[in-house]
């Protein structure tokens, strides 16, 4: 029973630091974008927050209204960026949570023969 025990122990270890790595991960995420042109950067955080925004002197050149929706636009890339990066951290908690499979000798059904 004592084996039994230490598997389980060590299952639920594993499981843990899974977990502690998944949260970790999550915040580490930054989606980033920056124009073609560089005139525009934005950076978000795994929640989708905006926490950078960088402009360059050349956008004082254009239109408000277009520059805003470069803004909404660059904005939308980052969180699009964060949002892939969230779905990796998500996958490998997932990965690690999956059951093992079960070894084809103890899979239930026997062989064609049995009856």
């Amino acid at each position: 029973m004592s084996a039994e025990m230490d598997a389980l122990v060590a299952g639920a270890t594993q499981k843990l630091e899974a977990l502690e790595a998944a949260l970790y991960g999550l915040e580490q995420v930054r989606g980033q974008f920056t124009t073609e042109d560089g005139m525009i950067s934005a950076e978000v955080n795994s929640d989708g927050a905006l926490v950078g925004l960088t402009l360059a002197e050349t956008a004082t050149s254009l239109p408000p209204t277009e520059v805003a929706q470069l803004i909404i636009w660059a904005c939308r890339q980052a969180a699009e960026d964060a949002g892939g990066q969230r779905s990796n951290v998500v996958a490998a908690l997932n990965e690690s949570f999956a059951p093992e499979p079960q070894a084809a000798a103890g899979a239930i059904g026997g062989s064609p023969d049995s009856a």
